[in-house]
């Protein structure tokens, strides 16, 4: 079914602060639209609005037909205890909601209730539409498809990191909704997931409205880029693609800019002009009145004439001024501007595997042997499942071999950044600590007041730092970890997805802060835009559980 999406005049806040206004944006049948704008700029509040999940403060929704299905795909999925992979497949494609949608019409049916008939057909359309006739042969397929070699009817608490995210791909591949809000779909896929995913978005006939972090995926689906501007209080739509949108976007702040220091520059210039005109008609009254007893008429008339036309030019030089098209200055956007403090250097060797082996439930890891030594540089790739994380476990002594030796150098301080953002919070009593706190455990030298200061800068104020850490959202978890690493000195940085769930001028001050740090970097990322911009010195390809040098 084609459906089309139109918004009206849309608000959104919290309390008394205003996220976005004035909002106006239609969403044609097969058409991409990329939004974007910094972390708290409201995207995941639009989606949901779009979604009918939440209320706007103003305006209006329309969806054409009323009949059509939406798909809200939030970022991250929700793993619920008890549900088996088959069910969480047919909760997120909607088709658990259509079937018990259906039963009831069919209950009503059998009970010859009013209306029944019309409800039936409603119900019946819907379950169809939604691809509920063939979905368990389309998961088994798509699951195989995906390497997802578990099966469907086990949990999905019991899946693994790599699994769970391509048990949520499939759930996408899987969908058939009339219309489509992705939000962050890319997190934690691999290289073959962000290409099945790309073909997928950009060969749908349904409207897409999606957030991500990932530059290159933005640029290779969208068509059009609508971005709340936080700092500017607006919402700027840009059409042709991601890359016209970052051109189109540094063009537009430099021309705000100019035409900003342009009206200051004119305006300046005039209340000078001003300010100097009264200053000479101060003073020609005040000779004026000191040679008032002269009896020089003509002379008195020329210097009382001189300073009315003091005056009027003045006068007008003033409804210049107050004629003049008002410019605002432009705000200026909250930037991280990240730093890596350095800790003194290790040895020579920073770290060996030798032999290593381990078994995690059904995966098998090694036999791995590996040194890294100072100022490595080293990247990390390979399938999610393939054993990334678990080499990282290894290299740092985390995870306890079966078989071999690993060896970490003296004088090594690790900085990291894991997968699940769980640094503040590895005792089990710290989830519920508030963030100030439970950061201060990490960093004991540092005063309450400083820490305030940098987890500030971080994005993180006054009502963040008495929340307890488990309710931190995904990218305030990250930001979070990243103050950590510019609260401690390190020297071997172990960043494992860093940019997950980071918006894009985070992601940017970030491939700043690797460029000058100067320690050992170890880094497992998909995101392709990264891993061309920081510099790495090694490429370390994991696959199968195990690690081979490129």
């Amino acid at each position: 079914m084609s459906a089309t999406l139109v918004a009206k005049n849309l608000a959104a806040g919290h309390g008394d602060r205003t996220l976005f206004a004035g909002l106006d944006l239609v969403v044609a049948p097969g058409e991409v639209i990329g939004l974007v704008g910094a972390n708290g700029a409201g995207k995941s509040t639009l989606l949901r609005l779009f979604a009918g999940l939440d209320t706007p403060q103003e305006g209006d929704l329309r969806l054409s037909p009323a009949t059509a299905t939406v798909g809200h795909l939030p970022q991250e999925p929700e793993r619920r205890p008890g549900e088996s992979v088959r069910d969480f497949l047919a909760r997120r494609t909607g088709v658990a909601d259509a079937q018990a949608a259906l039963d009831e019409a069919t209950q009503a049916l059998v009970e010859e209730k009013p209306g029944a008939d019309d409800a039936y057909a409603v119900a019946l359309e819907r379950w169809l539409a939604l691809g509920a006739a063939d979905l368990d042969e389309r998961a088994e397929e798509t699951a195989a498809q995906l390497g997802l070699a578990v099966g469907l009817d086990q949990p999905m608490t019991s899946l693994s990191g790599g699994q769970a995210a391509r048990a949520s791909l499939a759930s996408l591949l899987l969908s058939r909704y009339d219309v489509f809000l992705l939000d962050e779909p890319t997190n934690d896929l691999d290289l073959d997931g962000l290409e099945r995913l790309e073909r997928f978005v950009t060969g749908l006939r349904a409207g897409t409205v999606l957030v991500s972090h990932d530059r290159e995926f933005l640029t290779r689906t969208v068509d059009r880029v609508v971005e709340l501007d936080l700092a500017q209080q607006q919402v700027n739509t840009f059409g042709g693609g991601y890359t016209a949108y970052l051109e189109e976007r540094e063009r537009a702040r430099r021309h705000a800019r100019e035409e900003y220091e342009e009206y200051a520059e004119t305006r300046a210039s005039l209340e000078a002009r001003a300010h100097l005109q009264r200053n000479w008609m101060e003073k020609g009254v005040k000779n004026a009145r000191r040679k008032a007893p002269d009896n020089d008429k003509i002379g008195r008339k020329g210097r009382v004439e001189a300073t009315e036309k003091q005056a009027a030019k003045a006068k007008q030089t003033q409804r210049m001024i107050e004629r003049l098209d008002v410019v605002e200055e432009p705000r200026k956007e909250w930037e991280l501007r990240m730093e890596i403090a350095a800790a003194p250097r290790s040895g020579a060797v920073v770290a060996t595997l030798r032999g290593a082996r381990l078994k995690r439930g059904d995966f098998r890891f090694g036999p791995v042997d590996l040194q890294i030594d100072w100022a490595d540089r080293v990247a990390i790739t390979g399938p999610n499942g393939s054993g990334k994380s678990t080499l990282l476990g290894a290299l740092l002594g985390r995870l306890p071999l079966d078989e071999g030796q690993a060896y970490l150098g003296p004088g090594v301080v690790v900085g990291e950044i894991e997968q699940a953002r769980g640094q503040l919070f590895q005792r089990p009593e710290a989830a519920g600590e508030p963030l100030l706190d439970a950061f201060r455990r990490s960093v004991p030298d540092m005063a309450p007041a400083d820490v305030r200061t940098l987890l500030a800068k971080f994005g993180l104020k006054a009502g963040h730092v008495l929340r307890p850490v488990a309710t931190l959202s995904p990218g305030e978890r990250t930001r979070a970890a990243l103050a950590l690493l510019q609260g401690r000195g390190v020297n071997l940085l172990v960043l494992d997805e860093p940019t997950n769930h980071l918006d894009l001028p985070a992601i940017e001050q970030l491939e700043s802060a690797l460029a000058s740090y100067q320690g050992t970097l170890l880094l497992v990322s998909h995101d392709r835009r990264l891993l061309e911009a920081v510099h790495t010195t090694r490429r370390i390809e994991v696959a199968d559980g195990r690690a081979t040098e490129r």
